[in-house]
Order: C-alpha cells, then structure tokens, then sequence
C-alpha cells in the first residue's frame, strides 16, 4: 500500500468535513467544499511534491462515486413526475439547444486557443455532469483528466454568474431557472438550484441528468460532425 496515497485519502476526507462544517457557517460562494477543497489538495500537493498518479492510487474511487451520486437526483425528479410532464417539451428543447450550443461554442473556443485534439475533444465533452462527461471523452478520444477539469470549471463559472444572468433574462418561473442551472451548472449548479427554491432544483436535476445521458447517447456524432463540417 502506498503510504503517500493512503494520506492523501484521509486528508482528502478531513478537509472536506472540515470546510463543509466552515460553509455552513461563512456560506461565501469560495469556500464551498467543491472549490476551496480541490484549492487546498492542490497547493499540499505542490508544497510536497506529490503527482496527480500518487494522489489518484487510493482516491480514484471517489470519482467513481459520482455516478451513484447522480443517479440519486432521480428521487426529486420522480416526486415532481407531474409536474415534469406538464413542462416536457420546453425542458426537451432546452436541453437540446444547450447540447448543440455547448458543443459548438467549445469548438470554436478550442479553435481560438489552437488547443490540440485530446484537448479539444475534452473541452467539448464538458457541457454534462462529470460522469457523463468521463464516459464521452473517453468515447471520443478525449483525456478524462482535462474533462473533469473543465466540467468543475463549467460549473463552478456557472454558479458564479448564475443569479446575476438569470435576473438580467427576468425569467420568473422557478422550473425554467432551475433548468437553466442543471443544463448549464451541472452538479454545482443543481446545489445551487436547490439551495433557491426545490421545484429549481427539480428541474435543474431534470435537465443535468437528462442532457447527460442524451450527450453520451448523441454526443459522439454531433462532436465528429462539427469537427467536420464547421
């Protein structure tokens, strides 16, 4: 057993129950456990000198617990059942809409930075929850590494900005703001979406878990034909 590894697991969990405890009591967007947690792993890290591979030996089962964390969004979405069917078509194109945008705007930003191919393919498939965005990059010859990154990033630029943009568009109703963050803010976003109000949060579970699965489902042919053809 890799002694390093080992403490890089139990530091990992310390800090978090640590910082949750702390952004419950300074609630401020930098010390939610999803940003200042990677902030701190990351400056130990180059303090002593420890790579990514080291640090992955005995954590990497924590990236596979996100899958089961996702599918647990489907409770909410199937105790507001009715109300999702009420709301099924705009919800649909939503999503449609934010998978051909995400993947464009990714491309021609790939483009703009002459980004090599693995890079670029990564950055495309970050429009999704993590899990998704793993299983399409590595799909479509991404690197999973880069796509978590960017997908955290996605997310976290999306909490960000999120309540400021949604009072610049005066959307009112509650399912179609949290749509806006689940299809745009993933996991974060959802948090966030449920922290507002729980028929945001809803539909922001709706429109991440959905915009996942039709993104691994579809997402492989819309990337290779905007590669080809735009």
């Amino acid at each position: 057993m890799n002694l390093t590894a080992l403490l890089c697991f139990i530091g990992t969990l310390i800090c978090y129950v640590l910082v949750k405890k702390l952004h419950k009591k300074y609630p401020y967007m930098l010390l939610a456990p999803g940003i200042f947690v990677p902030l701190i792993l990351v400056i130990l890290m180059l303090l002593f000198n420890i790579s990514y591979d080291t640090y992955m030996v005995e954590n990497q089962w924590l990236i596979w617990m996100l899958g089961p964390a996702t599918i647990a969004f489907a409770i909410p979405i199937y105790e507001y059942r009715q109300v999702i069917k009420a709301h099924a078509l705009s919800i649909s194109l939503g999503i449609v809409v934010g998978m051909i945008v995400g993947v464009i705007s990714s491309f021609y930003l790939a483009k703009l930075f002459h980004f090599d191919q693995s890079t670029s393919y990564s950055l495309m498939a970050r429009s999704i929850s993590t899990p998704f965005a793993m299983e399409l990059s590595a799909n479509i010859g991404g690197s999973v590494e880069l796509v978590i990154l960017f997908t955290m990033i996605t997310g976290i630029a999306g909490v960000a900005m999120g309540d400021m943009l949604l009072l610049a568009l005066k959307l009112n109703s509650h399912f179609a703001q949290g749509a806006s963050f689940g299809n745009a803010a993933h996991g974060f976003g959802t948090s966030k979406a449920f922290m507002r109000h729980r028929e945001e949060g809803v539909a922001a579970c709706l429109s991440m878990v959905l915009a996942g699965v039709f993104m691994v489902l579809l997402g492989p042919g819309i990337i290779h034909f905007v590669v080809n053809f735009l």
